[in-house]
């Protein structure tokens, strides 16, 4: 398996972009240090998937930057990408880590404790957990407390991030609480320069963290 730095977790979403602005942002975020991406593509044929899975590809590749598919096994094996993410309501972690492979990255999104549990006990590498705050992106989002998120980072000796609304302004909160990284959509994707959002999130992140 591909070594895993959750440190700056970037999910993607191409909703209001062409395909040349969405893909010059994703590597406008490479160059800025993220360190694994998710593309996550909900309203996408399986064609379509597959060819922006395969030109991001091509960018992560260069940066040497995990690519992870969200939702989509298919499509990761389909592109030979890095890892796949699973939701709650998504494929169940040992059916995707059967899938991929023992080589493969399989993250997995928790609410709760036993959710975490039972993601890390089928073969999660990592956990997403929130939302820490309310987002602007159109998945469902139930929060999170701080509280939760720390006693999942206790729970499961697995690699945890926060996701949720976190910006460079308000990942405060996360002091103190013990997690291996963050993940970022809007925060970097709707971001003026891309570049610099990702690196000064990366930045404060890493403070935090001391």
């Amino acid at each position: 398996m591909k070594k895993l730095d959750t440190t700056m977790y970037f999910i993607t979403d191409s909703t209001p972009y062409t395909e040349e602005e969405f893909l010059r942002r994703v590597e406008e975020a490479c160059k800025g240090g993220v360190t694994l991406i998710q593309l996550r593509e909900k309203d996408r044929t399986t064609r379509e998937y597959i060819s922006l899975a395969e030109k991001t590809h091509e960018i992560t590749l260069r940066y040497d930057i995990p690519l992870i598919i969200d939702d989509r096994v298919d499509v990761a094996l389909a592109i030979n990408a890095e890892g796949v993410h699973v939701g709650q309501s998504d494929m169940p972690v040992r059916t995707a880590r059967k899938l991929m492979g023992d080589e493969k990255i399989v993250g997995a999104t928790a609410k709760t404790v036993p959710q975490a549990i039972e993601a890390y006990e089928q073969g999660a590498d990592y956990l997403g957990v929130g939302a820490i705050y309310p987002t602007t992106t159109k998945v469902k989002t139930v929060l999170t407390s701080v509280d939760t998120l720390k006693e999942i980072v206790k729970a499961v000796p697995i690699k945890v991030n926060a996701i949720g609304g976190l910006n460079k302004d308000n990942i405060f909160v996360l002091e103190n609480s013990g997690i291996d990284g963050i993940c970022a959509v809007s925060a970097i994707m709707k971001a003026d320069d891309p570049k610099l959002a990702a690196s000064e999130l990366k930045e404060a992140f890493l403070k935090l963290k001391l």
